[in-house]
């Protein structure tokens, strides 16, 4: 099922659920029924198979068609079996109990009782900042539904009690009543189709070749035709937990997780790694992040985080709506709240401090060889950055911002302004030292500031978003002193808008084109390459990985990339989520594509046309 027509169901799905939602629903039953039905039938055929020729060969009617077809009876039968018994993975984490955390178990209860949910059979906690509801099938195809709930540590850091409570509730809600026990069946459906869809991708038997072909045309509409229905259970779930808490409480958490999840990302981890430098052992993350996570975000990052947030909109990669529907469909608008001031660790009990030292302790174990060969690569950027110090006097001004590029990778708070100025008086319209001489300037010298943003915009195209998106962020900005200038943010606005449209056209252009079109060897230097590894290195299902630049007709000159990985063991699902969470923070100088290794494209495709792959390290 190509792109197209997964696209058309998708639409044809949300139009007849809007139209009809009691026919939908009955459409999406009897196309489960369809996969349920399949299943039994090859299993039925399989024992008659088996009942008619066992006895003709234990009687001596020995011929080489009826052992074949007895192997492939046998084959059938144990596929059939296989979709039947889905076997799952345990959740991560560590699980919780009521009488280590009787407060976190009170507060399930009475969410339970309102809204007359199942029970919730284990609850664990992680180190990730989420909460999900899982409801696994307990014997596969055949029935039966295992609840559990996984919440993060960071999440209990960062919510007060009543948010925290909205954000559970919305879990909750999607296992809630007649329509909730609905979806979650077609969820447990979906998982298991999902599974055994994996499972039996690298079966080459001929047995399962009719089970693989039948799951090839059912699932992919399968998926589609349930979209709708995915996607109208997130509102729902939004909208009780509005109920319960309150729309505007939800609301709240829902912009304060986007908000603080964008900080953990981009602020918090990026600079606990950045203490690699001078601490050549790992320390834990979670007592830091316990205090920062309960502290105002810097209000221009909140902005840009929220705008970013916002600027997403719903699509078909994931049946989650986008923040602006789901605050929408509170009946709210989306704005920065009053932040929490306190998290609710206390719903832990006494528990608390030890959960803290044992992912704390986890997190050091599970990264000390990663943590081990940052604070090596660090040890090299220091030595790059003494040597271009040394050659200062004759550095152009590509090795004066480098230099500074460098500096700021050890210490983000470094004063940076007289680098990019040298680099400046080197090159006069030197684009990456106009966007970094942007970054540097104090923040009450607005008009310094904007200078440099539109000389950067003047500069050319490739920077003209990042110009028009600070100098908004700029104008947006009250400082004491400074009048605000509606003509010139206007301007910037309608400059913004131009650019944002490029850059739209430009991502379209490296989403869609073949894949190994327009495309070289990358070009990075080797302290690129070798921050882009160090990435790699920590993020632990990559195995291999592969980077190749690729030519943008919107933007020539435009450093851009596609990036390929190779993820063994991880379903479909999870390798979508990677590959996006990859695509927001490898720090490479352009946007970035990344794919991985499986259908489309395959390994062997990969290994044809992007060149020898960047990870892992031959010598590592």
């Amino acid at each position: 099922m190509d792109q197209a027509d997964f696209v058309h169901m998708v639409r044809m799905s949300e139009q007849a659920s809007a139209q009809d939602s009691r026919a939908y629903r009955r459409s999406v039953a009897a196309f489960a029924a369809l996969g349920y039905a399949w299943v039994m039938g090859c299993l039925v055929l399989a024992g008659g198979l088996i009942a008619w020729l066992l006895p003709q060969l234990l009687h001596g009617r020995f011929r080489f068609g009826l052992l074949w077809g007895l192997v492939a009876a046998l084959g059938l039968l144990w596929a059939s079996l296989r979709a039947l018994w889905v076997r799952f993975d345990a959740p991560e984490g560590v699980a919780v109990t009521a009488r280590e955390a009787p407060a976190l178990f009170e507060a399930l209860e009475r969410i339970r009782k309102k809204i007359r949910g199942p029970a919730i059979h284990a609850v664990y906690l992680d180190g990730e900042f989420n909460a999900s509801i899982r409801q696994t099938p307990r014997w596969g195809l055949l029935g039966g539904a295992v609840n559990t709930l996984t919440i993060g540590l960071p999440l209990l850091m960062a919510l007060d009690r009543q948010r925290l409570l909205a954000v559970l509730t919305h879990e909750y809600g999607h296992l809630r009543g007649d329509h909730g026990r609905f979806a979650a069946w077609i969820y447990r459906t979906r998982l298991s189709w999902l599974r055994l869809h994996d499972s039996m991708r690298q079966d080459e038997s001929v047995a399962s070749a009719a089970t693989q072909a039948f799951l090839n045309w059912y699932f992919p509409r399968f998926a589609a035709k349930t979209f709708a229905l995915a996607r109208q259970d997130e509102y729902e779930a939004d909208g009780i937990a509005g109920r319960l808490l309150g729309a505007e409480v939800a609301a709240a958490a829902l912009v304060e997780i986007e908000v603080k999840g964008a900080w953990l990302q981009q602020r918090f981890w990026a600079g606990h790694w950045r203490t690699a430098a001078t601490a050549a052992l790992p320390a834990g993350p979670f007592q830091a992040m316990r205090v920062q996570l309960t502290e105002a975000p810097e209000a221009g990052f909140a902005r840009e985080a929220l705008r970013q947030a916002l600027a997403r909109v719903s699509n078909l990669a994931d049946t989650h709506p986008s923040l602006r529907d789901r605050v929408a469909s509170l009946g709210g608008q989306a704005v920065l709240p009053e932040w929490s001031r306190r998290g609710c660790l206390s719903l832990l009990g006494d528990g608390a401090e030890r959960w803290m030292g044992h992912f704390d302790k986890q997190w050091c174990k599970d990264n000390a060889n990663g943590w081990k060969q940052h604070h090596a690569w660090l040890g090299r950027v220091r030595e790059r950055v003494q040597a271009l110090k040394v050659a200062r006097a004759t550095s152009n001004a590509n090795e004066l911002v480098e230099e500074a590029s460098l500096r700021r990778l050890l210490d983000p708070n470094a004063d940076l302004r007289p680098l990019y100025e040298q680099a400046l008086q080197r090159s006069a319209e030197h684009p990456a030292a106009l966007q970094g001489l942007a970054q540097t300037l104090a923040d009450g010298d607005r008009a310094a500031r904007l200078q440099a943003l539109q000389r950067l915009w003047d500069a050319g195209q490739d920077y003209r978003w990042w110009a028009a998106r600070h100098a908004v962020e700029e104008l947006e900005t009250s400082r004491p002193g400074l009048v605000h200038d509606a003509a010139a943010l206007k301007l910037w606005r309608e400059r913004r808008k131009q650019a944002e449209e490029g850059e739209e056209r430009a991502w379209e252009e490296l989403r869609q084109t073949p894949y190994f079109s327009q495309v070289g060897r990358h070009d990075l230097s080797s302290f690129e390459l070798g921050e882009v590894q160090a990435e790699l290195t920590r993020c632990k299902p990559v195995v291999r990985a592969w980077l190749v630049c690729k030519m943008l007709r919107e933007f020539p000159r435009r450093r851009a990339y596609l990036a390929f990985v190779e993820l063994p063991g991880m379903s479909d699902e999870d390798r979508f989520e990677l590959c996006r969470w990859l695509e927001g923070n490898l720090s490479l100088p352009g946007p970035v594509l990344v794919l991985w290794a499986g259908e489309s494209p395959t390994l062997e495709e990969i290994r044809r046309g992007a060149f020898e792959p960047i990870y892992p390290l031959l010598n590592a």
